[in-house]
């Protein structure tokens, strides 16, 4: 019971640290982007992976936690995967609509279920189907504002659905079957992310702005604003890797799906971003679906953890009958002999 508890405590605080983090960086590129005109996404972001990977070596160094050797070639990809992932995504932002973006972040979740299902054997109720099944039409209904298709950007989308899914279910499968703590495996695979967006970025970064982040004017307030977001990231990466790592793909998927909805909030509330009745309508469904989402996880979980202590119970009594059985018949004890002896004696 104990053990259980800590980990639910665990799993509480990488949700809120995952959520907090999340929420934070939002608002804090959302101020550095449209407020201060640094507009050149991917590059920041292998800024934030730079730095993530510096303080958790200065933490590996101070012995906060202990670096395991694992299988390079399957890090290396994983890396190169994460870092190809989050360049589509920001090219899909690029070249469509950002109604059609967000639907694209909504198509991650089915997806995800989709190749979990087949590739992984795992399965999921009906229940947990359709709370998920009302979290994307609330979601739906609160962020997506318009639709305009375009051939290059249905590519890039399909693309980045492909290879995030895949990545943020390598991220839950590399923990468990190489024995792998969140933190060693982000420590392990973030150069390797950093080194793909440093060399990419610029590249993606002028395609999509016009514009050359080696030539920007970087006063000290986009400079201080720049190194606010390194910092949030290293909370918002390593928080990643831990829900994936103690929940699944999917629940985090769900999480993501709340953090637009508190920014959407958060904006409307500091930003003063319009809000309309269909944007409360879309959350409080949104809110519904993932409400029940977390109470039918919580009830499946309970019923595993319960047929798992009968299944338990049960081996452990079919273990200590024979020997029971064995005892009694094998080897009598002295009383039933001596019975026995006197018993024959008295017959004689």
């Amino acid at each position: 019971m104990g053990e259980m508890s800590t980990f639910q405590l665990g799993v509480i605080g990488a949700l809120f640290l995952s959520v907090a983090s999340s929420v934070s960086i939002v608002i804090c590129n959302k101020a550095l982007m449209s407020n201060l005109g640094f507009p050149f996404a991917t590059t920041l972001t292998s800024w934030h992976l730079i730095v993530t990977f510096c303080t958790l070596h200065v933490a590996q160094r101070l012995n906060f936690f202990e670096s395991k050797s694992t299988d390079t070639k399957t890090v290396i990809l994983f890396g190169i995967l994460n870092g190809v992932s989050i360049g589509l995504l920001n090219l899909s932002l690029g070249f469509n609509s950002i109604g059609f973006y967000q639907m694209t972040k909504l198509a991650i979740i089915p997806f995800t279920v989709l190749l979990e299902t087949i590739f992984l054997k795992k399965q999921f109720s009906q229940k947990i189907k359709f709370s998920l099944f009302l979290l994307l039409i609330g979601v739906g209904i609160a962020s997506i504002t318009d639709l305009q298709l375009n051939f290059v950007g249905t590519v890039l989308s399909v693309l980045a659905i492909i290879t995030t899914c895949v990545g943020q279910i390598l991220t839950n499968t590399i923990q468990k079957r190489l024995n792998v703590s969140s933190t060693q495996l982000l420590y392990q695979s973030a150069p390797f992310q950093a080194a793909i967006l440093f060399v990419s970025g610029p590249v993606v970064d002028r395609f999509l702005t016009k514009q050359n982040v080696l030539a920007y004017k970087y006063s000290p307030i986009v400079l201080a604003f720049i190194v606010l977001s390194c910092l949030i990231a290293v909370a918002v990466n390593f928080s990643t890797f831990l829900v994936i790592g103690k929940t699944s793909p999917v629940t985090y998927q769900v999480l993501g799906h709340l953090k637009t909805c508190l920014v959407l909030a958060f904006g409307y509330t500091l930003l003063r971003d319009p809000f309309t009745e269909r944007n409360i309508i879309g959350i409080l469904i949104a809110v519904w679906g993932m409400g029940l989402y977390s109470y039918f996880c919580t009830q499946e979980s309970k019923k595993k953890q319960s047929s798992d202590a009968a299944l338990v119970s049960q081996i452990k009594d079919k273990d200590t009958t024979p020997l029971l059985s064995g005892k009694g018949m094998g080897h009598p004890d002295k009383e039933t002999q001596e019975a026995k002896k006197s018993s024959k004696d008295s017959v004689v």
